[in-house]
């Protein structure tokens, strides 16, 4: 069985206090129009960490669950209120085939260990008619460029991709994918249509 590397040091546990403070919001708005939610939709959001983004969106869904590898990160979120928060890697989903109509990624999907395989993974989750948005900062950029290379040079092992082979991974039948970008940042809009796709 193939297994998937941790990274070598948790740099979120140790951020975890300070994150939001470091960390700009993200635009509640924006991505609420992206995601459409509806009141009795179940929302995951996969490297949630301290529930930054999902937070905004406990009033417009019937359950909000984080995901996270950071321990440190879920305590942060679960002290908000009303968020569930699961320790697990984006590559071994701890649930059921479609248990969500909405997944969000936001700033994530860069951190992933194996990327074909959570995109797999996401999307085995995703329930038929269901909407999963990811968003990242677009590696194009001079900026975000700045970011990787700090990244790397602190060992956490992150991969970006332009938008163009981020969208190759969700490439396939019963699938639409749409791509918004607004620099410094990019959104991939997946809707899963049919039935339950595996790989």
């Amino acid at each position: 069985m193939n297994t998937i590397p941790d990274p070598p040091f948790d740099h979120f546990g140790l951020l975890a206090p300070l994150y939001e403070r470091l960390i700009r919001p993200p635009d509640a708005r924006w991505l609420r129009e992206l995601c459409a939610f509806q009141p009795d939709q179940r929302l995951l959001d996969v490297g949630g960490g301290t529930g930054r983004v999902s937070q905004y969106f406990r009033g417009d869904v019937a359950s909000v669950c984080i995901l996270d590898v950071s321990v440190g990160m879920l305590r942060e979120a679960l002290a908000k209120g009303g968020l569930c928060a699961g320790s697990g890697a984006a590559e071994r989903l701890p649930f059921r085939d479609g248990a969500f109509e909405r997944i969000v990624a936001i700033d994530s999907f860069h951190h992933f260990r194996d990327h074909r395989r959570a995109a797999s993974e996401l999307l085995r989750v995703l329930a038929p008619g269901g909407r999963l948005v990811i968003e990242e900062p677009d590696v194009r950029r001079f900026a975000v460029k700045l970011v990787a290379l700090g990244e790397t040079l602190a060992l956490m092992r992150s991969r970006f991709y332009p938008p163009e082979a981020l969208r190759r991974f969700f490439d396939g039948p019963g699938l639409r994918v749409s791509l918004h970008e607004a620099n410094p940042n990019f959104w991939l809009v997946v809707d899963k249509f049919g039935q339950d796709l595996q790989d």
